[in-house]
């Protein structure tokens, strides 16, 4: 049995953003629940220091690397959380993480919080999702 998504929208505005008001999911035979990840290469060490836009995009790839081990993509996400230092900072870059979740016809629901700091220090960014299959 494959997961059946319906959108839960009373407002429309979230669309243009990237992101459904709610989600109702149905028929879901595995959840993955994926930790935060920022921009740190496959040995762990930070990159793009001072670079919103370029620790946004690794963090992305990180995120779908998560989802392939587990035989998923961005289509299964359901649920983003955004963790950044510096949310001014990030709201101009923020059509790089929209463009890649509309690209994969998904529009998961989202919260981004701005944080005094990440866990690594110089990170500015950190993606936290739920995927279902």
């Amino acid at each position: 049995m494959s997961a059946i998504r319906t959108a839960v929208n009373p407002v429309t505005w979230s669309l243009a953003m990237g992101f459904n008001q709610g989600e109702a999911v149905t028929g879901a035979s595995r959840i993955l629940y994926l930790s935060g990840q920022t921009a740190m290469s496959p040995e762990g060490v930070p990159m793009h220091d001072g670079d919103m836009a370029a620790q946004l995009g690794l963090a992305v790839e990180n995120l779908e690397a998560v989802l392939a081990e587990a035989g998923m993509t961005l289509a299964h996400l359901v649920r983003l959380n955004v963790y950044t230092t510096d949310v001014d900072g990030l709201l101009p870059h923020y059509g790089v993480l929209a463009e890649r979740l509309s690209a994969a016809g998904v529009a998961p629901v989202s919260t981004m919080l701005g944080v005094a700091r990440l866990a690594v220090p110089g990170q500015l960014v950190e993606l936290e999702g739920t995927a279902v299959s």
